[in-house]
C-alpha cells in the first residue's frame, strides 16, 4: 500500500476523540471512509466520500456488508465501563478477522493503550505502577487490549495487522510527529495519534508489530 493510492477504509470508533481526527485526515488524503457509529450525529466530518452506518459492536452486524469493497480496517474503540466486566474488543475482533478473511480485506490497525503490554513482554516498572494506581479504573480495558494482541499474534498472522499502543493524552494542537518505537511511548494529542495511525496503516514494516509511538526529536 502507498499513501498516494486511494483506498477504502472501514473505521470502528470514528466518533471518538482520536477517531474523529482519523476520519478527517483519511478523507483529506483522498480515501473513501465507511464509519460504524452508534450515534452518527456525533461525527463531525461531512464529505462525499464518507459513508456512515448506524450500529455498535454489540449489535448483530452484517460484517460482510460492512467490509464490502474495503481495503483496510482501523479500530480505535474503548469502553472502560463495559470492559470492566467483559472483553468487548476481543470478542469483536474474533468475529471481525474471519469476516476479513472471507471478504479478502487484508489489513487491520488496532489502537490499544500504552499501558497494555505487548505479547510476551512486561511493562516497565514505572508503567506497571501507573497502571495499578492512577489508571486502575482502566485495568479491564488494558486486559481486553492485551487479549486482542495475543489473539492477533497467535491466530491471525495471515492478516496484515498492526497495533498502536498509544500514549494518548489530550486534545489540542499537534505537538509534532509521532514515530514508531519499541522502547518508548510519548503522551500524544488525539490529532497526532490519529495522524500516526493513518501513517502506519500503510507502513509495511509495521505489520505484525505492537509498538508504541514517540515524538520525533528535533
Amino acid at each position: 500500500m502507498g499513501m498516494t493510492t486511494t483506498r477504502s477504509l472501514l473505521v470502528f470508533g470514528g466518533t471518538g476523540q482520536t477517531g474523529q481526527h482519523f476520519v478527517r485526515l483519511a478523507l483529506d488524503a483522498g480515501h473513501h471512509v465507511r464509519v460504524l457509529a452508534r450515534t452518527p450525529g456525533k461525527l463531525t466530518a461531512v464529505h462525499d466520500d464518507l459513508d456512515v452506518v448506524q450500529g455498535s459492536l454489540d449489535d448483530d452486524l452484517d460484517l460482510g456488508a460492512l467490509l464490502d469493497g474495503v481495503d483496510a480496517v482501523a479500530m480505535m474503540v474503548g469502553d472502560a465501563a463495559a470492559q470492566r466486566s467483559r472483553q468487548v474488543n476481543t470478542g469483536f475482533v474474533g468475529s471481525l478477522v474471519p469476516a476479513m478473511r472471507r471478504g479478502g480485506t487484508r489489513r487491520l490497525l488496532y489502537q490499544a493503550g500504552g499501558l497494555s503490554a505487548a505479547p510476551g513482554t512486561k511493562l516497565p516498572l514505572a508503567l506497571q505502577m501507573v497502571r495499578s494506581t492512577i489508571a486502575r479504573g482502566y485495568i479491564g480495558q488494558h486486559e481486553d487490549n492485551e487479549a486482542v494482541m495475543q489473539y492477533l499474534d497467535a491466530e491471525a498472522r495471515d492478516i496484515e495487522w498492526m497495533v498502536h499502543r498509544a500514549g494518548i493524552g489530550s486534545d489540542g494542537l499537534s505537538k509534532g510527529e509521532l514515530r514508531r518505537s519499541s522502547s518508548s511511548i510519548s503522551i500524544g494529542t488525539f490529532v497526532d495519534c490519529a495522524a500516526y495511525n493513518l501513517e502506519i496503516l500503510y507502513d509495511e514494516s509495521a505489520i505484525h508489530t505492537c509498538d508504541g509511538s514517540a515524538y520525533a526529536r528535533a
